[in-house]
């Protein structure tokens, strides 16, 4: 369906009118939907009856498109968390046997799991979190077909989508290819997993990079120049136009915004591909989403996720014996390591932030991005020793550490915090040392998790960590449960806790 609505200016108008209508509280559900018949017939017959007095638009929809159901079935709890966990793998998993119909869904050749909730397609970071729990629950089979399917989509259209939509398909997400299959060799074994998955994440590294020809360039897609051989991401999208999935949405903020249209949808589209929609780390006035700028924005955690795939494919090509390309990939680390440290770190608030290449200078937007830098190990004990402290003064909360210090409404600030983000600062922290601060952190989230599941019987997308007894809010749709990498973490986490006795 979507895939017509991109290249058929007459579906595109029954699209643009179904979606303007607010017909379905979440635009979401008109993207999924799939046609009943011919998709021609259909937008013939919308044409013909749309000037009718008596034309009710709703019920022609409903007539001629078959509705996708929430992917997180009701399921009554289970005796306890671990148990309701189980189930949900169970309830959350797919298998496309073939097209339904031209929907926008992608089918993937092997069994996959869904996030949850109106969340009915696979994603892609999320997946990473969710394959932690899914090896600690004995499932090594399905973390190797979503693997595999991941692999599927990087040889089809020669990046990871968003998720197997076709709405998905001009963005990606935090690129963890890399690391999904050095997870997966922990188990299988580096000899055997590695070469079948080399060639695909040399593909996803292309992608990132890509110039698209362009030798003497400042900015060019995904890629910054900044001279002197030094060259970092950015998150990028090359659509202009509204979400299909949040179609209404992104119309209305073409109203409020100063912005050019075209400008605005491509930084929202940005935005999406970082994962964090929406946050203050793409805003210029916190508060204001019209002012989003998110193209504008170097990410922290976007470059750690880069020096870990050239380090990966490094050690890939080391095992191989392939001395030239190992030397590099450790080249290309080193170089990126370098910058970050030159364009992100900041020495007087002892913070990574973001770096914002108009003003030439830190956002100074405060977020758990700058944890990823002691997950993957590229600061030193002086800067993680000082992020330590930060993430204990001022992060730290009751449920966990809140997302970033700014308080602007959007879901990807305080007080949510999100489990992803717990998990990459406590590994952080334990690389570095901080045991007894990673457990707190690890402790406290697993309790709110457990307090939200023993009143409701859900595990949520998102938590307030500040105020226990309330819901986590903001985002562009309510509160889902399911979900896929909150039970991922969880689960390791109480693996992990379980270990230390």
């Amino acid at each position: 369906m979507i895939q017509d609505y991109l290249r058929d200016n007459k579906f595109g108008q029954l699209f643009h009118e179904v979606q303007k209508a607010g017909i379905f509280t979440d635009s979401k559900t008109f993207a999924d939907a799939v046609p009943k018949g011919d998709l021609h017939k259909i937008t013939q017959g919308y044409f013909q009856q749309k000037f009718r007095k008596d034309f009710d638009l709703k019920a022609f929809v409903m007539k001629n498109f078959k509705l996708s159901g929430e992917s997180a079935r009701s399921v009554k709890p289970a005796h306890n968390i671990l148990a309701h966990i189980e189930n949900l793998w169970e309830l959350l998993t797919r298998k496309d046997t073939e097209a339904e119909g031209v929907g926008s869904l992608i089918p993937l050749p092997f069994p996959y799991v869904v996030p949850g909730g109106r969340f009915r397609e696979i994603y892609y970071w999320d997946s990473y979190f969710t394959m932690l729990g899914l090896a600690r629950s004995g499932r090594w089979d399905m973390v190797k077909y979503m693997v595999q399917n991941f692999k599927y989509l990087i040889d089809s259209f020669g990046h990871i989508p968003n998720g197997n939509r076709l709405y998905y398909l001009s963005r990606s997400q935090p690129p963890f290819f890399a690391l999904m299959v050095e997870l997966l060799a922990q188990n299988y074994g580096e000899a055997e997993v590695y070469p079948e998955f080399l060639d695909s994440m040399e593909k996803e590294y292309a992608f990132w990079m890509y110039v698209g020809g362009i030798l003497d360039f400042r900015v060019e897609l995904r890629l910054v120049n900044l001279g002197e051989n030094i060259r970092l991401n950015r998150y990028y999208d090359a659509v202009e136009e509204p979400r299909p999935e949040s179609y209404a949405e992104d119309l209305h903020m073409v109203k409020v915004t100063d912005q050019n249209a075209y400008r605005l949808w491509r930084n929202i589209r940005a935005a999406c591909e970082s994962g964090w929609d929406f946050s203050s780390r793409w805003i210029k006035e916190a508060k204001e989403l019209k002012t989003i700028q998110t193209i504008d924005i170097l990410p922290v955690d976007l470059n750690a996720l880069m020096y870990k795939m050239e380090k990966i494919l490094q050690r890939v090509h080391e095992i191989a014996g392939n001395e030239q390309k190992s030397a590099f990939y450790g080249m290309q680390s080193e170089k990126r390591k370098l910058a970050m440290q030159q364009y992100f770190w900041n020495e007087e608030a002892g913070w990574y932030f973001d770096y914002n290449l108009i003003t030439g200078s830190h956002t100074g937007i405060y977020s758990l991005a700058a944890c990823y830098p002691l997950w993957m190990g590229i600061a030193d004990a002086s800067q993680a020793t000082r992020i330590a402290h930060i993430l204990e003064e001022t992060f730290l909360k009751p449920g966990g550490l809140v997302t970033t210090t700014v308080y602007s409404g959007q879901q990807w600030d305080a007080p949510n915090g999100w489990a992803p983000l717990q998990w990459i600062a406590v590994k952080g922290l334990e690389n570095y040392g901080y045991i007894e601060l990673a457990d707190e952190i690890r402790r406290r989230w697993m309790h709110l998790v457990e307090k939200v599941f023993r009143d409701t019987g859900k595990l949520m997308e998102k938590y307030n960590v500040e105020d226990l007894t309330l819901e986590a809010g903001g985002g562009e749709y309510p509160v889902q449960d399911g979900f896929g990498w909150t039970n991922g973490v969880y689960l390791d986490f109480f693996h992990t806790q379980r270990n230390k006795g």
